[in-house]
């Protein structure tokens, strides 16, 4: 496939940059999908056009698991809707508002909330997205900064954690890495003692709390959080919420309406079935499967589904039974709430299609080929990190990005002698950096629909954030550990760094003269 050379990386580029141009993220993904598929039939615009639409887009919705991401995410939708309706979101928002009496704390909330639900990053994007957004727009916190907290600790937290819908995935792309060279280690063994190289997501999650206690910030998320307590507009002026209006109105019904309790209820039972679910799909009834083994072999998109429709279900009898709302308005909820999952849905459909173009292309191939082998061994984990971000944030795609470059840096590594841990760790922490970066990432997408968000404020606002923690984790992590300096020495170096530039470059958002400051300043008319 890598015949197609440069040809291979039209395609994404093209979608990134027309999206980044006009900020229409579907007809974006569309072109680039349609010109990859150009390319791939000697640029014949008829072929190309019918291969889009029969061969990537149909064949990716086709997929058992990506069908099941997006029944899911309907699902999850439709079980908001219902507590919408039945006033769960409000006394949701009227409990928290209590506890938290301060931006602060209501942020430090996000991120803990974030860090909890470790299992699986889609249902984190989703469940705390859609729980914190009421309270973080009563305490005027704009929207960006709160699909910033959640995507941040989504796939961050979930792809360190030794039990979640992870652990399968990157144990097994290391185990290959490791048939290849002939090595008898164990994989699962050197997946923790990768923990603590994974550079970027340990000093992302840090980040954001060094963010949330100095109350600082800068760059476009500091102009996104002057509007919001300024004006009290957690939205841009003219941004297009990545929601619709059935979920983005919070609904105050008349007479009954769901206590704290009753809302809360449903989400703990997405967790419940979702802990339980990937203990049972993945064989955890049998005598000599532990619960990491039963969570790592768990189909998690099956499991997924049978927690959405278990939230679907709580929220739907609670409703029911307490005589809040009759079955025909459960229904009309249920509706509304799928409805406004319809555009997120369309733009994953889309980014998996343009994820098979640039599979049959071979565009990650084509990156990581240029490295070429003359290069110092010591440069090689900085290097894989920067190639394999680069190669997420073109493709959009974590585990697609890992599932190419591990197999081929792993072999790399070994026969250079560079440290293995730093090496491995680079390409899965990078994935999360591209994965934050990229504007047709699956779980930046649901970030941006679970805090109803536009897209492209989530993207512009989060993107400094996200390439400053990775220079960081580059400098001051990747680059010395492939000289063999412990990561235990590097991760509070790192801390301190961070601190020191969000303490000397951040602007405290509440200590701003925010009479004085111009509209066009903070950022209303950009």
């Amino acid at each position: 496939m890598e015949h197609y050379g440069f040809l291979s990386l039209i395609p994404p580029i093209l979608a990134i940059v027309l999206a980044w141009w006009s900020k229409e993220v579907i007809l974006s993904l569309f072109i680039g999908v349609f010109a990859g598929a150009m390319i791939i039939n000697n640029f014949n615009p008829v072929a190309g056009f019918i291969h889009t639409l029969d061969k990537y887009m149909l064949s990716s919705l086709a997929d058992p698991w990506d069908a099941g991401i997006i029944i899911f995410l309907l699902a999850m939708g439709a079980m908001i809707g219902i507590i919408n309706k039945a006033g769960g979101v409000v006394a949701i928002g009227e409990f928290v508002a209590k506890k938290a009496r301060s931006v602060k704390n209501t942020q430090f909330a996000t991120w803990l909330m974030g860090v909890l639900i470790f299992f699986d990053d889609y249902a984190n994007t989703l469940i705390v997205g859609n729980t914190m957004r009421p309270i973080t727009d009563k305490m005027k916190i704009s929207r960006e900064k709160l699909s910033f907290l959640v995507d941040l600790t989504a796939a961050a937290v979930s792809s360190i954690i030794p039990i979640s819908t992870w652990i399968a995935f990157e144990v097994g792309v290391i185990k290959d890495g490791f048939d290849k060279i002939g090595v008898g280690l164990s994989a699962y063994t050197t997946f923790i003692q990768t923990i603590p190289y994974r550079f970027y997501s340990i000093f992302a999650l840090v980040f954001a709390l060094i963010l949330i206690f100095t109350m600082r910030d800068f760059g476009p998320m500091y102009k996104a959080e002057v509007r919001a307590r300024k004006t009290g507009e957690v939205l841009r002026k003219g941004s297009t919420p990545m929601v619709s209006k059935e979920l983005d109105t919070v609904v105050i019904p008349e007479g009954k309406s769901f206590s704290v309790t009753d809302a809360f209820l449903p989400i703990l039972g997405i967790i419940v079935i979702t802990l339980f679910g990937l203990w049972y799909n993945g064989g955890g009834t049998a005598a000599d499967v532990g619960i990491r083994d039963a969570f790592g072999n768990a189909d998690a998109s099956v499991v997924l589904l049978w927690a959405s429709f278990g939230g679907i279900l709580i929220a739907g009898i609670i409703a029911l039974f307490k005589g809040i709302l009759s079955i025909a308005e459960i229904m009309e909820a249920i509706i509304d709430g799928a409805k406004s999952m319809f555009i997120a849905s369309t733009i994953l459909l889309m980014a998996w299609s343009i994820g098979g173009i640039t599979d049959d292309l071979g565009t990650a191939n084509y990156l990581v080929g240029i490295l070429g082998d003359t290069i110092p061994a010591f440069i090689v984990p900085m290097l894989l990190f920067i190639i394999s971000a680069f190669i997420a944030f073109t493709i959009g795609s974590s585990w697609g990005t890992v599932s190419i470059v591990m197999p081929l840096a792993i072999p790399l590594g070994h026969a250079i002698g560079v440290p293995l841990l730093p090496t491995i760790a680079a390409v899965l922490t990078a994935a999360v950096m591209g994965d934050h970066c990229s504007p047709i990432s699956d779980t930046t997408i649901m970030s941006s629909t679970s805090s109803a968000v536009d897209h492209i404020d989530h993207v512009s606002t989060q993107l400094p954030y996200a390439l400053i923690t990775g220079v960081v984790a580059a400098i001051i992590g990747f680059l010395p550990a492939g000289l063999g300096i412990s990561a235990y020495i590097l991760l509070p170096l790192g801390f301190i760094v961070l601190y020191l530039l969000v303490r000397f470059f951040g602007k405290s958002v509440d200590e701003a003269d925010l009479v004085n400051v111009s509209l066009e300043e903070i950022g209303l008319k950009y």
